[in-house]
């Protein structure tokens, strides 16, 4: 041989073709005539082009390898303006050299995967706090059946595009200014696939899939909150050409308690007493989430004051226990007495000496508004 192209790249007798392509680049960028315009250079750059065309076909690769000259019936390696001669592979080669992306080759699949779905799935408290089963409807694509996702009507099937003859992609030689040079797009008769469905199937339109309903069973987690999502892995959209589904998504809507408030993981609820209940004490029965509890209201109780009962909140989504169900008193004054009443209370307020009573007067408790509003004024 008279040139030995694996020296002109750089590259072992056994160079994988990434490395050969990683060679290629690397010099084509050091020596292209744009870059470098010695004419010495040029001619080092129609090497190392003759060579990259050899190497990178399997078959002159082959001719080559048995001593074979397989540039002999193409042309030769070299020549052409600029240095890009009939030896020149691909345009998008000496591109990727300069941008160092490479260009996707070949078909694509018909087959794909299927895009993420979500639903919202409304639990009452308790179904948080404990966690349930629900069975949801979900409206999705799934694999046509009567295709089984091939896209083509029964008894047929995709057949080879004759355009492209299945590489997906059509070439052009044209010239310009760099010199004779190849491109390659889609091939617009079959989209790239390389197949075409000349009868597609009358169910899915060709698509490999349909939309049905199907009825799932999902396992709510104790102590879920608004926003938390459950996932269901392949239970969303079947892909193109029946590939494989999605992610299925369940997003958590709590409906509001009639008596419990949800912060967190604890439960707050406010019970209303008049105020000889809070001077005397009393018990009231509460309906919680684990049964009817007996509140303690202690005699003295004052308007404002809370009373917790730990562990009887949500449960802990994340490790164990639960929170807590806060209870807030609230203290009523009534606003009508009979005599009667008005006479008692009169008695009262002698007895405890509270016919005239001063008060104490503290500084007005400001709200947060009022707070930020002093702090920038400076007060």
């Amino acid at each position: 041989m008279a040139t030995d192209y694996y020296a002109v790249l750089g590259v072992r007798r056994d160079a994988s073709q990434d490395e050969i392509k990683k060679a290629f680049r690397r010099l084509a960028r050091e020596l292209h005539p744009d870059v470098n315009p010695d004419p010495k250079t040029q001619e080092r750059f129609k090497e190392i082009n003759a060579a990259y065309e050899v190497l990178s076909d399997p078959q002159k690769k082959q001719v080559y390898d048995l001593g074979g000259d397989p540039l002999s019936a193409s042309g030769g390696g070299g020549g052409g303006a600029g240095g890009f001669g009939a030896g020149f592979g691909n345009f998008s080669d000496i591109m990727d050299a300069f941008f160092g992306q490479a260009s996707q080759r070949g078909p694509r699949s018909r087959t794909r995967r299927g895009q993420d779905a979500m639903i919202r799935l409304e639990v009452t408290l308790d179904e948080a706090t404990f966690g349930t089963t629900k069975e949801i409807q979900v409206d999705t694509a799934v694999v046509c059946t009567t295709c089984s996702g091939e896209g083509a009507a029964p008894g047929t099937s995709a057949q080879t595009c004759d355009m492209c003859r299945g590489r997906g992609e059509v070439s052009q030689v044209t010239r310009s200014f760099l010199g004779q040079v190849m491109t390659s797009r889609p091939c617009p008769q079959c989209q790239g696939f390389g197949t075409v469905v000349p009868t597609p199937c009358p169910e899915c339109a060709g698509d490999g899939r349909v939309r049905s309903r199907r009825t799932l069973t999902v396992k709510i987690p104790a102590g879920v909150d608004n926003g938390t999502r459950i996932q269901l892995a392949g239970e969303g959209e079947v892909g193109p050409g029946g590939g494989p589904a999605g992610d299925l998504y369940v997003e958590i809507h709590e409906k509001q308690h009639a008596v419990f408030q949800r912060r967190g993981d604890d439960l707050h609820c406010t019970v209303t007493i008049p105020m000889t209940a809070a001077a005397l004490g009393t018990k009231v029965p509460l309906e919680t989430l684990d049964g009817i509890e007996e509140i303690d209201i202690r005699p003295g109780t004052q308007s404002g004051q809370s009373i917790p009962l730990h562990q009887r909140g949500v449960t802990h989504l994340r490790g164990g226990g639960r929170g807590d169900l806060v209870v807030h008193v609230e203290v009523i004054t009534p606003s009508k007495l009979d005599p009667q009443q008005e006479d008692l209370l009169r008695q009262l307020a002698k007895l405890r000496g509270e016919e005239r009573p001063m008060g104490e007067f503290k500084p007005g408790q400001q709200g947060l508004f009022s707070r930020l509003k002093d702090a920038f004024n400076g007060r």
